[in-house]
């Protein structure tokens, strides 16, 4: 059974790379017919708070993603106790009682000898009366773990053949002096207990999975899960993805308008051998594949996202979109607008232009000629792409203006805008009253007070 789960930590609110690792885990259980996990590690009560984790589940249904299970490790404390204490027994799990002056200073010592600086397991030389004795003047162990000897190996499903040697890697904490368990312990055991089968997620985890088999091993016979392991998303410069972008939090790409749609479609893509396109979900389960992803770290290319959210809006019909748009939008509106908007949010500008909410700069004097010919043979009826061609042809006719110098300065009378969507059904969304109190309003304020 194909079992993946995403677990993030109620800390904060999701943002475009944890986005990335629950998207590509959905879509590899949807693509092998198996089942997404949402596990909460929600063990840090200091910084978790209940609005976080609502985020979580809103932002994850938001981009269209669905979990079949849910899991919460604050809730297996009592399991990650008899772990602990069965690796006791078993020799494999230690108390240490260093402090981190004394552990920093081993370290620099290493480091000064040009060592690894690996910890020495000086603890595990410690006789029971020393313990004893640690304990007596008021030290408080911390556990750690027993590494094996030897290499780990595996074959990881995107970068291929890895192997770490665990004699070059520290004995890792499991369990600090108050008694909590760490995320290394606690996951390995979720893992094992919950059957997980693929565990995918950023490449910066790769030092921790050597560790995380050898755990595995001592508590499991269970067969152990299969790894991919994402080259992390750089910069547009090709830098790490750092606060700059990847702390762009979901709620504010939302706030900003980009689409869902936009977002899943870019970054299930992105880093991989296809092309971003915005197709529906269903298309990116079918056609997912552990195969494409590349072994370098893909670039975010926010342009690049703006151009989906461009064509996917292009797409969506009003019935799709009508909750929210402006109050009292039409679908003739939306029809109107929707070729030249980036973000959703640009809509309701443009429904201020219709409605007459808006300032245009007083038109320049050369322009004016223009202007008063446009009121001059304003046809009778309303508008549409006929009408919006038979005026503009007879306001050439009178004035000679070609171009720019005839279309310009009708644009910025009438919508305040140098750009923006075609004028004739805009115009038709105006109406013939609107048009001509707005062509009045630009020659009164062209001729001036006097």
């Amino acid at each position: 059974m194909v079992k993946v789960r995403f677990a993030p930590s109620p800390t904060g609110y999701l943002h475009v790379g944890n986005a990335r690792a629950a998207l590509v885990n959905f879509l590899a259980a949807r693509a092998m017919g198996g089942t997404f996990l949402l596990r909460l590690d929600d063990t840090d009560h200091e910084r978790g708070r209940p609005e976080y984790e609502q985020g979580i589940y809103d932002d994850l249904r938001w981009l269209g993603i669905a979990w079949d299970e849910t899991a919460r490790q604050s809730d297996r404390l009592a399991r990650y106790a008899e772990v602990a204490e069965a690796l006791k027994k078993a020799g494999r799990l230690y108390p240490c009682f260093e402090n981190e002056d004394e552990l920093d200073a081993k370290r620099n010592e290493l480091i000064k000898r040009r060592l690894p600086p690996v910890y020495d397991r000086a603890a595990l030389s410690m006789t029971p009366e020393q313990r004893a004795s640690a304990e007596a003047n008021g030290k408080t162990p911390y556990w750690r773990f027993k590494l094996s000897d030897g290499a780990v190996a595996w074959t990881d499903l995107v970068l291929g053949e890895r192997t770490i040697r665990l004699p070059t890697v520290s004995d890792p904490v499991l369990i600090r002096a108050d008694g909590a368990p760490l995320y290394t312990f606690t996951s390995v055991v979720d893992d094992a207990d919950h059957g997980i089968s693929h565990i995918i997620r950023g490449e910066d985890h790769v030092s921790n999975t050597a560790v995380q088999i050898d755990l595995f091993r001592a508590i499991t016979r269970a067969s152990l899960p299969k790894f991919a392991h994402l080259p992390l998303i750089s910069g547009g410069e090709g830098e790490k993805l750092s606060k700059r972008i990847g702390s762009i939090s979901l709620r504010s790409l939302r706030k900003d308008g980009i689409e869902p749609g936009a977002i899943t479609a870019y970054l299930a893509r992105l880093g991989t051998s296809k092309d971003p396109a915005p197709v529906p979900m269903a298309e990116l389960v079918a056609s997912f594949s552990f195969a494409d992803f590349s072994r370098s770290p893909p670039r975010f290319d926010a342009t690049q996202l703006l151009a989906l959210n461009r064509k996917l809006l292009h797409r969506l019909s009003f019935a799709e979109v009508c909750a929210r748009l402006p109050e009292g939008a039409t679908e003739a509106f939306w029809e109107a607008v929707k070729g030249n908007l980036e973000l959703l949010t640009e809509s309701r500008r443009w429904w201020e232009v219709v409605q007459g909410d808006f300032s245009a700069p007083a038109p320049a004097p050369e322009d004016m000629s223009v202007l008063k010919a446009a009121l001059d043979v304003l046809p009778p009826g309303e508008f549409d792409q006929p009408a919006w061609k038979a005026w503009t042809l007879a306001i050439s006719a009178a004035t000679n203006a070609k171009g720019k110098g005839l279309y310009q300065p009708l644009r910025l009378a009438l919508t305040g805008e140098a750009h923006g969507p075609e004028m004739a059904p805009l115009l038709g969304l105006i109406g013939r009253a609107g048009i001509k109190a707005r062509l009045e309003r630009a020659i009164a304020e062209g001729e001036g007070p006097g």
